[in-house]
């Protein structure tokens, strides 16, 4: 049985990997430059360094790098604060662990600002008992110390342990520590679902089948 869940949040809990992947788009838009089609793929396998550089040299934005980085955020933290809406029926299976008194934690790749701003907005902080971010932990999901923090805060087991995630490469470092994976589908991850459903000990394609999630874990 299930004794800790440990959540992603973008393409998991909220819907909200658009943002990311419009966000330069929508902070050209501000100084009436239209971007390239392909910009957020460009942008989505660059930091946010990186990126801003490409857009100070390919757009001739006359900005330094940190004012780039800066509005693109604003740009980010807007959408978190205002509209990521919930993924589908996420909700479910929170109620369902708040009410079995599994406790649940955040592990994140976005920083700690926006989640809690989302959070407060849809009234989600209630359920969890930590919010761990990949910047304030110094690592990102690829290495294991963040579901190492968590566990420590759930007290928990790996084998005791499902992580719920739409990143592949997540479920890769979890389930090499032998947590138990809930593979989600997320458009946003299209290439990667077969790597998805392999490393999923159950892959759902929408919340509508949280019922098969929550016969797994008992």
């Amino acid at each position: 049985m299930a004794k800790g869940f440990i959540f992603d949040v973008d393409g998991t809990i909220l819907d909200s990997m658009e943002i990311w992947m419009d966000a330069a788009k929508l902070y050209l838009k501000d100084f009436g430059i239209e971007a390239e089609e392909n910009l957020g793929d460009i942008m989505f396998s660059l930091t946010m360094a990186e990126g801003a550089e490409y857009i100070r040299k390919t757009y001739k934005v006359n900005l330094s790098d940190k004012e780039i980085c800066d509005g693109i955020n604003q740009k980010v933290f807007g959408f978190y604060k205002e509209e990521a809406p919930l993924k589908g029926k996420s909700i479910e299976i929170l109620e369902y662990a708040q009410k079995n008194n599994i406790p649940m934690v955040v592990a994140t790749s976005t920083d700690r600002p926006m989640i809690e701003a989302a959070f407060e907005r849809l009234n989600l902080g209630k359920y969890f008992k930590k919010i761990y971010t990949t910047t304030e932990v110094g690592s990102g999901k690829d290495k294991p110390e963040i579901f190492m923090r968590a566990m420590e805060t759930l007290g928990t087991k790996p084998d005791e342990t499902w992580l719920f995630e739409d990143g592949a490469y997540s479920m890769d470092t979890a389930k090499k520590m032998g947590i138990h994976t809930v593979g989600i589908y997320d458009k946003s991850s299209d290439k990667d679902q077969d790597m998805v459903k392999s490393l999923a000990d159950v892959y759902i394609t929408s919340w509508d089948e949280y019922e098969k999630v929550i016969k797994a874990v008992k």
